[in-house]
């Protein structure tokens, strides 16, 4: 009897795993990593990223199969310890953090790589949202200090770094869950009017970005600026999504890409690769597959039944949105350059380890539509 209580409940669980969302995420790291392989062909410091991505992308599936099998009710209990281990992590950056390309934000493994702490945070902090958000009505403006102070904290420790682009996605996943978690549309107002004149300060002043930062977005405003200088990156991605026309130039043919024109085109300019060498035609199957994926977490998203899980997927929803939104954008001209990778695409273990495991969360919250999945009451 208990068997069949089993093969049945296994059975359910099979019929209510959100396929599309896992499938999309998997075939979309098998196209980064004949991307990434064909970015260091000619390029010695990146030789053996590809097969570094493999390793990430197994481990990664394993995280993913993993976490979809938690009740993603847990994370609610283990928000605050989660939450603190980040900051921790964040400070340690700080003081002991291994440094590149003008920047702290890596923990050295020795043979195993690198860390970065500021890639779960963001995951960990659409958790810790999710369950700030659970606790209390939120019918009054001044409970808004919650939320702000749980994304402020590691916001600021990862604008110290400096990382703009990642404070960036915890803006966006405070933004989505304020939008869809505050009862008083007039509430969320006032936190968007606040946002602008943030920026606006930020902009202006030299308190908060750094110059390197400012001339980004100034290029970003207009791109004949200083196109030797901080309009470089830009104006080479341009010419290489350009090039690829419709079919592209063929993998390994793309010039921009072989003779390494792009910088950082194993990372956060992953898309001009694929652009440039697949074409329109290949960047059409990505973008198909990362709509896939979005929609496979708005499914996940209106089959919580809880309101803590409802918030959970929206946040993560919003963060891959975010990131596919940016890193596309950047590349051709429509969004300010940032280091935001695009997700299950760009070489990096962190960043794949946590896309897999917040897709595990929203396969699991999809899962729980029926209760009995996971045996839970």
């Amino acid at each position: 009897m208990a068997a069949l209580t089993l093969g049945s409940g296994a059975r359910r669980f099979v019929r209510n795993f959100n396929w599309p969302l896992a499938i999309a995420a998997v075939a979309a790291t098998a196209i980064g990593i004949v991307c990434i392989e064909s970015a260091g062909l000619h390029n010695a410091q990146l030789a053996g990223e590809a097969r570094r991505q493999l390793t990430y992308v197994c481990l990664g599936v394993v995280v993913m199969i993993g976490v979809s099998l938690v009740d993603y009710r847990n994370w609610q209990r283990w928000a605050p310890g989660l939450y603190v281990v980040n900051l921790l992590l964040l400070l340690f950056i700080l003081r002991g953090g291994h440094s590149a390309l003008g920047a702290q934000r890596w923990i050295s493994l020795g043979p195993l790589g690198t860390f970065q702490p500021s890639e779960p945070a963001k995951l960990i902090l659409a958790i810790s949202l999710a369950a700030v958000m659970c606790r209390g009505s939120y019918d009054r403006l001044q409970d808004l200090w919650k939320p702000l102070l749980t994304v402020g904290i590691p916001a600021l420790l990862i604008l110290k770094q400096p990382d703009l682009g990642t404070a960036l996605v915890l803006l966006a996943i405070l933004t989505i869950q304020l939008f869809l978690g505050l009862p008083k549309l007039g509430d969320f107002a006032i936190y968007a009017l606040g946002v602008l004149l943030v920026a606006a300060v930020a902009i202006g002043t030299k308190a908060v970005l750094k110059p390197f930062q400012k001339a980004r977005l100034f290029v970003f405003l207009n791109p004949k600026l200083d196109p030797l200088g901080a309009g470089y990156s830009l104006n080479q991605s341009k010419i290489a999504v350009g090039s690829g026309e419709w079919l592209g130039r063929g993998l390994h043919h793309g010039t921009q890409t072989q003779l390494n024109f792009v910088p950082e085109n194993s990372t956060d300019f992953i898309f001009t690769v694929l652009a440039e060498e697949w074409g329109f035609a290949g960047a059409m199957v990505l973008l198909v597959l990362y709509v896939t994926l979005l929609y496979g977490g708005i499914r996940s998203m209106l089959a919580a039944r809880d309101r803590f899980g409802f918030l959970l997927a929206a946040g993560l929803v919003g963060m891959f949105f975010f990131h596919i939104l940016v890193n596309v954008g950047m590349t051709i001209g429509i969004m300010p350059i940032t280091g935001i990778p695009l997700p299950f695409v760009s070489f990096g273990g962190s960043a794949v380890l946590t896309g897999f495991a917040a897709v595990g969360i929203l396969l699991n919250i999809h899962s729980q539509r029926d209760r009995d999945v996971l045996g839970n009451a």
